[in-house]
């Protein structure tokens, strides 16, 4: 058995504490400020980048990563064996 909510008009169970859609309850009269209203949800109209060449690194990048580490190494080296 259900009832409508008489704030948003949406169906709500008859053992619900809460209407589903927009929170009010017996308790808060019903209330159109509910405490819940989005739960800090994004908006809609958010859209994420899903592109993969925004998480993979450029070849550009590994080579300058690669020529890095091996001026460091080379320079550990000298200073450790003193070549």
């Amino acid at each position: 058995m259900s009832f409508v909510c008489p704030n948003c008009g949406a169906d709500v169970d008859a053992g619900a504490t809460a209407c589903p859609e927009c929170g009010s309850d017996e308790r808060t009269g019903w209330s159109e400020n509910s405490i819940y209203d989005g739960l800090d949800l994004p908006d809609e109209s958010f859209e994420e980048d899903h592109s993969d060449s925004s998480h993979k690194m450029r070849r550009k990048d590994v080579l300058v990563m690669g020529v890095g580490v091996l001026l460091l190494l080379i320079f550990v080296l000298r200073f450790v064996f003193g070549y």
